[in-house]
């Protein structure tokens, strides 16, 4: 009995599940929205590095690791453009980079998955919770993410910029990822 035992595992380790790992494909975005002054305002990061390995069937074998270019964030907007690399919002000088990694992943009451993880942000890390939607296609995949935080729990926006009644303080985290396999 014990040799039929070890002879079914030593046939199913093979078919284990394991994440596929893909890269970051064209047309790829990271961005963020918030309001200022109750008018909302997106805004986009123009360079970014993500390593993701995912498995929607096993989601214990899936792994997100973002690292984003602070100083490439642009809103359309040039005042607010050049303010958010200032100390006043992300720092870029003492802060250039913010690092988002998976602790796990879980799937909430509607069933829809959820990318658990830390961010790191402005010298803060903290939880954040993205809700992950993946779509297979025929080259690779699209990932989508979103979530919420609250920029003031990270040190963004000092001085005059903690009022939340000029700048919200829930920003929305929100990317769309064209994924190759590696």
């Amino acid at each position: 009995m014990r040799r039929l035992s070890v002879l079914g595992l030593a046939l199913a380790l093979p078919l284990a599940a394991t994440a596929a790992d893909y890269q970051v494909g064209p047309g790829s975005t990271l961005g963020f929205s918030g309001k200022f002054q109750g008018q909302q305002f997106d805004g986009i990061f123009g360079k970014f590095d993500a390593a993701i390995s995912y498995d929607p069937a096993n989601l214990s074998t899936s792994k997100f690791d973002v690292t984003v270019d602070l100083a490439t964030a642009k809103t359309g907007d040039s005042d607010r453009d050049k303010a958010l690399p200032t100390s006043d919002f992300f720092d870029t000088s003492k802060f250039p980079k913010a690092h988002y990694v998976t602790t796990g992943f879980s799937k909430d009451a509607k069933g829809d998955v959820v990318a658990n993880g830390n961010l790191t942000l402005h010298g803060v890390t903290k939880p954040l919770a993205l809700k992950v939607v993946f779509n297979p296609n025929a080259g690779g995949a699209r990932l989508s993410v979103t979530g919420t935080l609250k920029r003031l729990d990270y040190g963004v926006g000092s001085g005059d910029y903690k009022d939340t009644s000029t700048i919200a303080d829930e920003v929305l985290v929100n990317g769309t990822l064209n994924l190759l396999p590696k």
